[in-house]
């Protein structure tokens, strides 16, 4: 007994040290699981670099790219298992860490919108000389792709877009416009322990593996870096977030789309601003992936009745099996 309560102790003051790592302010001492490069872009008069992996396939190629978007606390690294999951099924795969993320440029005097990173990411992509692909999007990345689909249609050949928020409008349906100056100061406040309690709560359906550790890590090291710029760059993306709503554009997207749904996610932003009534309704993606495949004109739904907000880091060999099978019928669609 002595000897498991021994164990346990040194666990947990392990994960206590590395989650309060300094990965670097630009995740410098963080290493992703495959090269990394960088794109040179001038964007509101600045000269910025865009980080991404391009990887090519493993198995035997097929000529198709997927482009992957990372969500708002999420990073390219974090698409670790799904990058070698495409490469082997002989896919080219391109994951972005998007300017104001990860190991790209961070500027604080920016203004941060859909609209902008998505004319990022299709300069990087003409860079690459890649025109065609799929876009595989988590999270806010979902937001992002659905801008990006609208915008530039004929280059996305399929949306694929995991637990992606923004399939209701907060601001519409109860939250009170928050602005970036309170964004500030909650998230000066943010700190490991605090994250690994949300992620718990709503990416992973309340269950917590030793392998989870390594996303708080990433995350919580940047405010370790720099707490002031990494607070006020999250609180400039919340507020793109809550104020530039991607949903009552579905009806709108001409790409075929596909929806996979954790459905014991409850992921609203600004919920916890709103008032109790208002709380009740928010997040419930069951209801909101039904909702949103009737609006999209061409969309597919596959549900997760068992996980969270982040079915390819939670059940990784469930979710790649689905991604594949929807994969494969794009790739023999006419």
């Amino acid at each position: 007994m002595f000897h498991l309560k021994r164990i346990l102790m040194l666990s947990l003051l392990m994960f206590s040290l590395t989650s309060q790592a300094d990965t670097g302010f630009r995740l410098e001492h963080f290493d992703y699981p495959y090269p990394v490069a960088q794109f040179s872009l001038t964007s509101q008069q600045q000269e910025l670099e865009m980080a991404y992996m391009d990887l090519a396939p493993s198995g035997q190629a097929n000529g198709e790219t997927v482009v992957l978007f990372h969500g708002k606390n999420f990073c390219a690294a974090t698409w670790r298992d799904t990058l070698a999951a495409l490469s082997d099924a002989g896919y080219r795969v391109i994951a972005v860490d998007q300017v104001g993320f990860c190991k790209s440029s961070k500027p604080l005097e920016y203004q941060y919108s859909f609209h902008q990173l998505a004319a990022n990411t299709q300069a990087l992509l003409a860079h690459l000389e890649i025109d065609h692909f799929y876009l595989l999007a988590h999270s806010m990345g979902g937001m992002l792709a659905t801008r990006y689909a609208l915008l530039y249609p004929d280059q996305v050949d399929g949306l694929l877009m995991v637990n992606p928020i923004g399939l209701e409008d907060w601001l519409q349906k109860g939250v009170p416009y928050i602005d970036i100056d309170t964004w500030y100061q909650q998230q000066l406040k943010l700190d490991a322990e605090g994250i690994k309690r949300y992620q718990q709560n709503t990416y992973y359906a309340d269950e917590w593996r030793p392998a989870y550790d390594i996303w708080v890590e990433m995350l919580a090291g940047q405010f370790k870096a720099d707490r002031e710029k990494s607070a006020w760059l999250s609180a400039k993306i919340y507020d793109m977030i809550l104020t530039q709503p991607v949903v009552h554009q579905f009806n709108d997207l001409v790409v075929p789309t596909w929806l996979f749904i954790g459905t014991q996610d409850n992921t609203a932003v600004g919920k916890g601003y709103a008032d109790e009534a208002s709380r009740q309704t928010l997040g419930n993606y069951r209801k909101l992936a039904l909702i949103s495949v009737s609006s999209i004109p061409d969309a597919r739904l596959q549900l997760f009745p068992a996980l969270g907000h982040s079915p390819h880091i939670q059940a990784p060999e469930q979710f790649h099996q689905a991604l594949l099978k929807a994969l494969s019928q794009l790739d023999s669609r006419p």
